[in-house]
């Protein structure tokens, strides 16, 4: 199976790096600047479950693509961020033949649109991860936890043969690797739990421990869960009560120094993805299902990109 990673940064590049590392066909499609990087320095991961170093990974540019370079791929692995996925569609396009399956990791729902719109919904799987990483100053991808699990399945429930050959192909793999029957479902329970961490903990500029031990702290917490959660139901995905019970003790534990990625990037003055954890959330709501604290929060982050966007129209 030929396996195309569209990019090469903290979560695609460490994926397609793992599946590479067993001996599997990847190929990065990455720009031209990465690509000469990879080329002299290799792909390299520094990760507390091992590192790792690929002294020549194999990369593709979009202009390539578009000239005929690669053909069309078995399974096309898409981790980039909400804001660039449009880019990242027409990028790969050249790449999508009649049997090609696209599975997307990003989070939300409003990317599983886009694409079916773009290569139709037969060609599109579900999918989600879960890992804490970034890219060090020449390139390098840090895990910064041993948490690294990828989940993927067919959106319409149940297995299929596309399904069980990724399966054979992510066998033997560092990370988790798991074939979901439920996919949609799951990720809707992430969903849920990413958008209450990362509306607590942006609305709050604080972690999740500092928040719970403000007066009030853990009722916004429970509260904004809560919201989320309706949604999730109304939408026919209620959130399992397990899965519940997880979330709650970890969005109230107290002493955690847990932040959402979309904090940092506050911090960091970087682009989020507002519209499509917070905005989309609240456009899925029911009529019936409140979502005041889910509003607040998208007024919140709206208004950091707003501000952003006036400072670098200044600054350019």
């Amino acid at each position: 199976m030929r396996v195309l990673v569209v990019g090469a940064g903290a979560t695609g590049g460490y994926f397609g790096a793992r599946l590479a590392e067993v001996g599997r066909d990847v190929t990065f499609l990455v720009r031209p600047a990465r690509a000469a990087k990879l080329a002299a320095a290799g792909l390299v991961v520094e990760s507390p479950v091992g590192n790792l170093h690929i002294p020549a990974p194999q990369t593709v540019t979009a202009a390539a693509l578009a000239d005929g370079a690669g053909g069309a791929f078995d399974l096309v692995l898409l981790s980039c961020k909400a804001y660039d996925l449009d880019s990242a569609i027409a990028d790969v396009a050249p790449a999508v033949g009649a049997d090609t399956a696209i599975l997307p990791i990003l989070n939300g729902m409003r990317h599983l649109d886009a694409l079916a719109a773009a290569f139709g919904e037969e060609r599109v799987l579900g999918g989600s991860c879960s890992i804490v990483g970034t890219l060090g100053p020449n390139g390098e991808i840090r895990q910064m936890t041993p948490l690294h699990t990828l989940t993927y399945g067919e959106r319409a429930g149940g297995r299929s043969a596309r399904v069980e050959a990724i399966e054979a192909l992510m066998q033997g793999v560092t990370f988790q690797a798991r074939l979901s029957e439920s996919v949609v479902l799951e990720m809707w329970e992430k969903w849920s739990f990413l958008a209450t961490l990362a509306g607590a903990t942006c609305l709050m500029r604080a972690t999740i421990g500092d928040i719970v031990a403000a007066p009030g702290g853990r009722v916004f917490i429970e509260a904004l869960m809560e919201e989320c959660r309706a949604i999730a139901e109304g939408a026919g995905y209620a959130p399992r009560p397990k899965v519940m019970e997880n979330t709650r003790a970890t969005l109230t534990a107290e002493g955690s120094t847990f932040t959402a990625s979309m904090l940092r990037d506050i911090e960091g003055g970087a682009r989020i993805e507002a519209d499509h954890i917070i905005g989309d959330l609240i456009a899925r709501a029911p009529d019936a299902v409140a979502h005041s604290m889910l509003d607040r929060v998208y007024t919140h982050i709206k208004a950091y990109e707003n501000r952003r966007a006036r400072e670098t129209a200044k600054a350019a």
